[in-house]
């Protein structure tokens, strides 16, 4: 089996003009810096929350790892409250904790592509430290 590889973003309609840049931006810096042996596609949503495929609760963001890995993972991650975070913590910051849920999915990504159990701690130590990492590239004051 041939897998196809990379990261892709898609971003459906109504999704903040800024948000899909950042994520793009960001996107663009995680294919220069990691591997993706398994293509993986990150769906920006336009929705306040989205439902986990398989506990049905509202959630910002999800990840779906098929059983099979013949079949692309996916993740989702929930836009609808930047204009709240924006207001709540200004821009830096409510665009950091979008991009923290995209980096905290990718660590189930690695989780599923090492065959290891989710770990929310471990998917969590993994979006601290490529936060770290992508923090170190931008420009500071």
């Amino acid at each position: 089996m041939v897998w196809r590889t990379g990261l892709r973003v898609r971003s459906e309609k109504g999704v903040d003009s800024e948000v899909r840049r950042e994520c793009l931006e960001f996107a663009k810096w995680l294919r220069e810096e990691f591997e993706f042996r398994i293509r993986v596609v990150i769906y920006l949503k336009k929705d306040y929350q989205i439902k986990n495929r398989f506990t049905k609760e509202l959630v910002s963001a999800t990840f779906f790892a098929p059983y099979d890995k013949e079949e692309e993972p996916y993740i989702r991650i929930a836009t609808g409250d930047y204009i709240e975070l924006l207001d709540e913590l200004g821009k830096d910051d409510a665009l950091a904790s979008i991009l923290n849920s995209i980096a905290h999915e990718l660590g189930h990504y690695y989780q599923w592509i090492d065959d290891e159990e989710f770990d929310e701690e471990s998917a969590e130590d993994t979006a601290d430290y490529i936060m770290d990492l992508y923090s170190d590239t931008r420009d500071h004051p």
